[in-house]
C-alpha cells in the first residue's frame, strides 16, 4: 500500500498502548518482517501517505445499515444468515438489549421475511437482510405483503450469481430483479446508498416511506459496501419525530363499518391493526374487496389494481433526483450504489489529464425520476455506465424510462471491487 514502515510502527504502539511492551514488540516485530518479504516488490497502484488526524468515524457500510434501521425505529429484525447481509443483523443484535428491539434468526428466507411480514401486520415496523439467492425465496413473500399492503423493509446486500455464485464477492447484478420480483405488478420503492451515511439516512427514508405508503421498501447494498470500511465525518442525524400512519377507533365516525382497503385518490387506506378496538381489520393473500373479503369480481379486481397503482406518483415524488459531480461536463459517468465514491475518484483523474468528465450518482430508483434524470443527464453531450454487472442495468433502466442511450460502458462483473484507474483507463479507450 505504500505506507511507510515508521507510521505503521506509530500506529502498532497506539493500537496496543495498554498491552504489555512484548506484545507491542511482538506486533512491531511481524509488521517489519512484512515489509521485508515484499520491500522489492513494486506496487503500480500504492498510495501516498501524509501524517494528519483523523478526519471521522471508521465504520463499515453493515452497521451504518443496521444504526440506520434503529434511527427509522426498527423493532423487529429476523433473518437467515447469508454472507454478506449476516452482519448487518450481527449489529442490530449487539442493540437488543438496548433498544426495544427483537433480532431473530429463522430457519430459512422464506421464514424470515414472513415473521418481518406478521411483526408488521401487528403493527411493528419490521425487517430481513439477506443476499440474492435468499431474495429468490422471500418473493412469494414480497407479493404477498404488495397484495396485502403491508409495509416492510428489505435488504438485498448483492454478490454473484446465479444460483451460490461467488459468496464472498461483490457485483450489482440484481436492479432489474428487484423491480419486477414477485408476479404481476405492485409499487415498491428500491434504493442504492452509496456510501454509509447515505445507507443510515436510506434506511430511515425506507421505514418511514414503506408505512407512509404500505408498500414493501427494498435497499440494495453489496458485499464491497457492507465490508469496508469508511472514514466519515458527516455525523449521522437521527429524525427528530418517527411519524407514524395507524388509525384508531377514535379516528374513525364509524369503527364498525372500517374497511382495510378503502378507495381513495391517492391509493393510501387507513390502517387499522388487527384486535385493537371495534374496528375489524380483514386481510389476506387474494384479491378482495374494500373490506378485505376475497373477491373475484371484476369491478373489485380493477378498483384494487388501479388503487394500489395510484399510490406510484406520490411515491416518485418522494424520490430524491441523482447527485452531480462537475454535473456540467462533455461526458458524465452515470452509476448507483456503490460505485458512488469510486467514480468521483475516476472523475478526478480524468480531469486531471484534461478530459471534461464529470460523474452522476442514483441511490433514489424505484419508482423511477424520468423528469430528474433526463434533467441531469441532459447537462452533458453523453453519458457512460460503471456498473458492476455485465448488461449496463441501470443503463437500460434509464433508456426504458427516458429514451435516452449511454455512448459506453465500462463494466466489471469478476466479483472485484472497481479501482478508480480501471474506470478512468476504460473510459479513455472508448472515447479515443
Amino acid at each position: 500500500l505504500g505506507a511507510p514502515l515508521d507510521l505503521f510502527k506509530s500506529v502498532l504502539r497506539e493500537r496496543f498502548g495498554t498491552k504489555p511492551e512484548a506484545i507491542r514488540e511482538q506486533n512491531i516485530k511481524a509488521a517489519v518482517l512484512g515489509y521485508q518479504a515484499v520491500e522489492e516488490i513494486v506496487f503500480a497502484q500504492a498510495f501516498e501517505w501524509k501524517r494528519s488526524r483523523p478526519r471521522g468515524i471508521l465504520l463499515d457500510g453493515s452497521k451504518a445499515i443496521a444504526l440506520g434501521a434503529l434511527a427509522g425505529d426498527c423493532r423487529m429484525a429476523a433473518f437467515y444468515p447469508m454472507s454478506p447481509a449476516t452482519g448487518i443483523m450481527a449489529h442490530l443484535n449487539l442493540f437488543s438489549d438496548t433498544f426495544p428491539l427483537v433480532v431473530e434468526q429463522a430457519e430459512d428466507e422464506i421464514a424470515a421475511l414472513n415473521m418481518a411480514l406478521g411483526a408488521s401486520v401487528a403493527g411493528v415496523r419490521a425487517m430481513t437482510a439477506t443476499s440474492g439467492g435468499g431474495f429468490c425465496l422471500m418473493t412469494e413473500t414480497l407479493g404477498l405483503a404488495g397484495i396485502s399492503e403491508t409495509p416492510v423493509v428489505i435488504v438485498n446486500a448483492q454478490r454473484p450469481g446465479p444460483a451460490t455464485g461467488m459468496a464472498t464477492r461483490t457485483a450489482q447484478g440484481d436492479l432489474h430483479f428487484v423491480i419486477r420480483a414477485a408476479q404481476d405488478e405492485f409499487p415498491r420503492f428500491v434504493f442504492a446508498p452509496g456510501s454509509p451515511v447515505e445507507g443510515f439516512e436510506i434506511m430511515a427514508r425506507a421505514f418511514h416511506l414503506a408505512e407512509k405508503y404500505q408498500v414493501p421498501a427494498i435497499v440494495l447494498t453489496d458485499q464491497f459496501f457492507n465490508d469496508s470500511l469508511y472514514i466519515d465525518a458527516h455525523p449521522f442525524r437521527v429524525p427528530e419525530t418517527i411519524e407514524r400512519f395507524i388509525v384508531q377507533d377514535q379516528d374513525m365516525e364509524k369503527p364498525s363499518q372500517y374497511k382495510r382497503y378503502a378507495l381513495s385518490s391517492s391509493g393510501i387506506s387507513p390502517r387499522a391493526l388487527p384486535c385493537r378496538g371495534e374496528a375489524l381489520v380483514i386481510t389476506s393473500g387474494n384479491e378482495h374487496q374494500e373490506d378485505g373479503h376475497i373477491s373475484e369480481e371484476i369491478d373489485d379486481r380493477i378498483n384494487m389494481v388501479n388503487k394500489r397503482n395510484a399510490k406510484i406518483p406520490h411515491m416518485r415524488a418522494q424520490m430524491n433526483p441523482p447527485q452531480d459531480y462537475y454535473g456540467e461536463s462533455e461526458l458524465l459517468l452515470v452509476g448507483w450504489g456503490s460505485t458512488a465514491g469510486v467514480i468521483r475518484e475516476s472523475v478526478d483523474m480524468l480531469r486531471a489529464e484534461g478530459v471534461d468528465a464529470g460523474g452522476l450518482h442514483f441511490a433514489d430508483i424505484w419508482p423511477f425520476r424520468a423528469d430528474a434524470a433526463v434533467q441531469a443527464l441532459n447537462k452533458a453531450k453523453r453519458f457512460m455506465m460503471v456498473e458492476q454487472n455485465s448488461t449496463a442495468q441501470l443503463g437500460q433502466l434509464i433508456r426504458m424510462e427516458t429514451g435516452l442511450l449511454n455512448a459506453g460502458a465500462v463494466l466489471k462483473y469478476d466479483g472485484r471491487p472497481f479501482f478508480p484507474i480501471e474506470i478512468a483507463e476504460g473510459i479513455k479507450k472508448q472515447i479515443r
